[in-house]
């Protein structure tokens, strides 16, 4: 048995970030999808999982939709959004022309030695400093790429490009769950850094979207095996039309 919904007066002594708490908690349920593309459930569900009232769930679940996560149906509750592999496909091309743009600017910086050197000492280390945390890898291989665009000045395309990664976190996390792409992921990150320091502006924005490339199909290998095999067990409805 769910235990009981809470009291608003009860629930008014819980922290303000209730609703904070339970959006991130979903959100990593997706994203380690224990709650499966195509799921649906209620917000009393999630109400009596998360022992909280539906005001915070109901406001965690409408943020959860407006990043692309979850969609409301009118009498049917909620959903996990299905994979369209499409909408994917469109947010690395931004995701690309945001990186090449801002690669190109940094090509251009008189002190780009200065401006890359904590960069440098992150990924052009020898072998044995390499660390092998493969969910550590992942974040500091997005904070590589989430300070390109920071470094490269213009406040605006770093804001769209956070906001464009963090919708295909739920896909790109899987990268690091492969083989060989640690190693991988700091020899790519130490050539593009080098080719950047020699100002080969053309060769490391080809570099930088063949990299993305790479990374993109790798993910989507992993996520179609993954949705596949909980297919078997569930009937969820994917996309992957190009």
């Amino acid at each position: 048995m769910y235990p009981p919904y809470p009291t608003d007066a009860e629930e008014k002594k819980r922290p303000l970030n209730l609703a904070e708490r339970i959006y991130q908690q979903l959100k990593n349920n997706i994203f380690d999808f224990q709650l499966l593309p195509g799921d649906r459930f209620s917000e009393n569900e999630i109400a009596r999982r998360m022992q909280a009232s539906r005001t915070p769930v109901r406001e965690a679940l409408y943020r959860l939709e407006r990043d692309g996560f979850v969609q409301v149906h009118f009498r049917s509750g909620w959903q996990v959004r299905p994979f369209d592999f499409r909408h994917f496909e469109d947010l690395y091309d931004v995701r690309t022309l945001l990186e090449i743009a801002a690669v190109k600017r940094l090509c251009g910086h008189i002190n780009i030695k200065e401006q890359l050197a904590g960069l440098i000492t992150l990924w052009c280390c020898q072998e044995n400093q390499r660390l092998n945390d493969s969910a550590l890898l992942a974040e500091m291989d997005e904070d590589f790429h989430f300070a390109l665009l920071a470094l490269s000045g213009n406040q605006e395309m770093a804001a769209i490009h956070r906001t464009v990664c963090e919708r295909l976190r739920i896909i790109r996390r899987l990268d690091f769950t492969q083989e060989g792409r640690i190693a991988a992921t700091y020899d790519e990150h130490a050539h593009l850094l080098n080719l950047m320091l020699n100002r080969q502006t053309e060769d490391a924005a080809d570099f930088l979207s063949r990299h993305i490339e790479i990374s993109k199909n790798t993910v989507r290998h992993i996520t179609l095996h993954r949705i596949q095999s909980a297919k078997s067990r569930y009937n969820i409805n994917i996309r992957t039309d190009n």
